[in-house]
């Protein structure tokens, strides 16, 4: 049974010696002969006995006095010292609040990249390292805001006009920020706050030109007819072969290459849908002009 009010609390006065009113179940208003007013619970662990400080009265009411003491009591029960589990969860919030953004980003990465391509995750380590780390690498985890991640996105496009990095950090921000709350590093995703269309302009969407069929024989024979680098007229005559994109004929390596199976494997990473890609060697009957390169 309580035996404290909120009304004698209040208007309990400091005296000429230290002034104790006691809640019961070891929980008691310790006053000084200052005035201040602290809340105490006093228990017994292991055979000693201990004072724990609950918070300083009205700072702390009567109300949220009971509610840690009885907090206290109940890891008491359990067996666990209270002092020593509040020690401990303050280290741990200590620590968590030390961690840096890099950090995180260094144990996503180890884990992110098995069994990406190695030219892929190289590519996706540069550019953390050169647009996301520099603009709050060495902060806290749990300080950066969304409006950290904005203003990263924006200077990366105002800069450099590149739309798509800016896209691709705030993707990697994310991706990021859900490891360290799957692994208990971190407590919110600012990068969801928004979508990279709420920050970057639109794109104007821009067809390429269409060959028609009939226009075909002619561009190939133009093709044919390049009078520059080999190497450059070899990639074109691969193009029309393959209908690749210039990017994923560009990063093509030996180990995708199977030749006794006669096949290119292309791996997902590489591809834009995240898809892998198979081109067969059937070369042979294709029609092309007779000219050597």
């Amino acid at each position: 049974m309580y035996r404290l009010t909120d009304t004698k609390v209040q208007k309990t006065k400091a005296g000429l010696k230290i002034t104790k009113l006691t809640d019961g179940g070891g929980l008691y208003l310790h006053i000084a002969t200052s005035g201040s007013k602290l809340w105490r619970y006093q228990y017994r662990f292991d055979g000693k006995l201990k004072l724990m400080a609950l918070g300083k009265y009205p700072d702390v009411t009567l109300k949220q006095a009971r509610e840690r003491h009885l907090e206290a009591r109940h890891l008491l029960a359990k067996g666990v010292d209270p002092m020593a589990d509040r020690k401990a969860k303050k280290v741990e919030d200590e620590s968590a609040q030390r961690v840096t953004f890099e950090t995180i980003f260094r144990s996503w990465f180890d884990l992110w990249k098995i069994g990406k391509a190695e030219k892929h995750s190289a590519q996706v380590e540069r550019r953390v390292i050169a647009d996301i780390l520099p603009a709050f690498g060495d902060r806290a985890v749990n300080d950066v805001t969304a409006g950290d991640v904005r203003r990263m996105m924006v200077k990366i496009y105002e800069e450099r006009g590149a739309r798509d990095v800016a896209r691709r950090a705030h993707e990697t921000t994310s991706q990021i920020y859900r490891h360290a709350i799957a692994h208990g590093m971190a407590e919110n995703n600012p990068a969801t706050a928004f979508k990279p269309s709420d920050v970057l302009p639109a794109v104007e969407s821009e067809n390429f030109a269409r060959v028609d069929v009939k226009e075909l024989p002619v561009l190939l024979r133009k093709m044919d007819e390049y009078k520059g680098m080999a190497l450059t007229k070899l990639a074109m005559r691969l193009l029309a072969y393959t209908f690749l994109r210039t990017s994923e004929l560009i990063g093509g390596e030996w180990p995708e290459f199977d030749l006794e199976a006669a096949r290119w494997n292309i791996p997902k990473e590489r591809m834009k849908m995240d898809n892998p890609h198979i081109v067969p060697f059937a070369f042979g009957n294709l029609l092309w002009p007779s000219s050597a390169v």
